[in-house]
């Protein structure tokens, strides 16, 4: 008789950034999210066009972390970091906050491209084999 166990399922390095890329959209949805006061003070309101689009921007970051399998998910979330940096006419103090997460973002962007790449080569650590 042959030891028939089931192999357990290979791990999946891009199903776990997706988990950091989700982490990354929440914190970004709240920390837009909190320059609502900023937006009260300085940008006429947050019942104004300005409020809107902030609170806009803010759902659907935190609503995007639920579609990063899509190929159109990324495009959306750098599209989201445009817009907040078009505040720079309105409201400078929310465009630096799309500046600071497209640079996050992009970050993001490289390490995916460069585990793709290891991915592809073989030689992530989850594809070694182990010795036993």
């Amino acid at each position: 008789m042959t030891d028939e166990t089931p192999k357990p399922p290979a791990k999946d390095p891009m199903k776990s950034f997706r988990g950091v890329m989700a982490g990354s959209l929440i914190m970004e949805g709240i920390t837009v999210a909190l320059a609502l006061p900023v937006v009260a003070k300085l940008g006429g309101g947050v019942g104004s066009l300005t409020g809107w689009s902030v609170i806009v921007i803010a759902v659907a970051l935190i609503v995007l972390c639920g579609f990063l399998k899509k190929p159109w998910a990324v495009p959306a979330v750098l599209v989201l970091q445009v817009a907040l940096i078009a505040f720079f006419v309105a409201l400078p103090a929310v465009a630096i906050l799309g500046v600071i997460f497209l640079g996050i973002w992009l970050w993001l962007l490289w390490l995916r491209r460069d585990v793709a790449r290891r991915m592809a080569a073989g030689t992530l650590p989850s594809q070694q084999q182990q010795a036993g």
